[in-house]
């Protein structure tokens, strides 16, 4: 038996199925409440966007994944409608970021509404710029999703992209595209030790106060993630699977050995004692991935439903009565303090890629 097995087999032995943290009944993991909690966060991030109308960087568009999700679990209209409008404003056109990996993050949105809508203006602009011979795109850089000269974590949540233009196109360079992408951060950023991912290489040798290891806690949420939204788009019969689902169990597997009691997870996951308090974004995310894998047979249901259920109650004592989700960390790049009523478009993206998954996961309500 390998090790990732082998810790889940202790986790079935001993995590046992929890409740909701601070006295929350069973009806927050209901499809009713799930709902409207959605919404509630969503209209709060309308009402307060954090970027500019015209921006469609990683900060809106990881929000925008997230309202894409709650569409496709909800098939409530007003999540998709607001997706559209705003493609519509953009035109479609790939992300303004200097790393050509998160040119790719607005891409997923307009390449999941394409699904529905079957409209080539959606991929047209993408497709000629993957083609374009510049230092940060595929053609004309082998690592073209540098950032100062080094690699770093985040940029694969947005690689997904990649596997939705392959059904899109029919073209595989996409695929191979991705492959060496992954392959290559992974080789140089995962610590197998630990089952997780350094943000970048400055990272690797360097400890916190504490004399641990310093392994940013919203850098592998980025990671799982992406491994989440992959498998989400290969087909089943694909042979890139297992490399993905590996990842997937591997890392969700180092996760639920670190979630607090609160059922969240602190800024450094090798050190929750450098920064104790607790983070929403990061958590949002594993959330999501971890539920990911539950719905969908990819994680072991009895050893990480527990995980799951306590994650989502640690996140909905994070939201205000005016739906702003609190405790997420600000724009950065490793652990850092974090203030209560700190938020982000990402990290209401992140809340809703797990709340989508909470809502599937959560019985229909009974007829009348």
């Amino acid at each position: 038996m390998n090790k990732t097995l082998l810790l889940w087999a202790v986790l079935s032995a001993f995590v046992l199925p929890v409740r909701a943290a601070d006295g929350a009944d069973e009806s927050i993991y209901s499809r009713e409440f799930i709902l409207k909690l959605m919404h509630r966060v969503n209209d709060y991030q309308k009402a307060h966007p954090r970027m500019k109308p015209d921006d469609r960087n990683w900060e809106r568009a990881t929000w925008y994944t997230g309202v894409m999700q709650a569409w496709k679990a909800t098939g409530d209209k007003r999540f998709y409608d607001q997706a559209v409008q705003w493609g519509r404003l953009h035109q479609w056109q790939v992300g303004t970021e200097k790393c050509g990996a998160n040119r790719l993050f607005c891409v997923n949105t307009w390449l999941e509404l394409h699904a529905v809508e079957n409209d080539k203006s959606m991929v047209e602009p993408v497709v000629k710029w993957l083609n374009t011979k510049a230092p940060n795109s595929p053609a004309g850089a082998k690592r073209w999703y540098l950032e100062n000269d080094y690699s770093y974590a985040d940029a694969l949540y947005g690689s997904a992209a990649l596997v939705m233009l392959t059904r899109i196109t029919g073209d595989r360079k996409y695929m191979e595209i991705l492959d060496a992408f992954w392959k290559d951060l992974t080789a140089e950023l995962l610590d197998k030790e630990e089952g997780l991912f350094y943000r970048d290489k400055r990272f690797i040798a360097r400890r916190s106060p504490n004399g641990k290891k310093v392994i940013w806690s919203r850098g592998n949420g980025w990671v799982i993630g992406g491994v989440a939204r992959i498998l989400e788009n290969l087909p089943a019969d694909s042979p890139r699977r297992g490399f993905y689902a590996d990842l997937l169990r591997t890392m969700a597997a180092s996760l639920a050995r670190r979630q607090q009691d609160d059922g969240l997870w602190r800024p450094n996951l090798a050190d929750p004692d450098h920064v104790p308090v607790k983070e929403s974004s990061g958590s949002g995310f594993f959330c999501y991935a971890i539920a990911w894998g539950v719905n969908n047979g990819v994680l072991d249901r009895d050893a990480c439903l527990p995980v799951v259920r306590k994650a989502w109650a640690g996140l909905v004592q994070c939201v205000s009565r005016e739906g702003r989700v609190n405790f997420g960390q600000p724009v950065g790049d490793q652990p850092r303090a974090v203030q209560l009523e700190q938020t982000h478009e990402y990290v209401t993206g992140t809340f809703l890629l797990a709340a989508a998954e909470l809502y599937r996961a959560a019985r229909p309500p009974r007829p009348d």
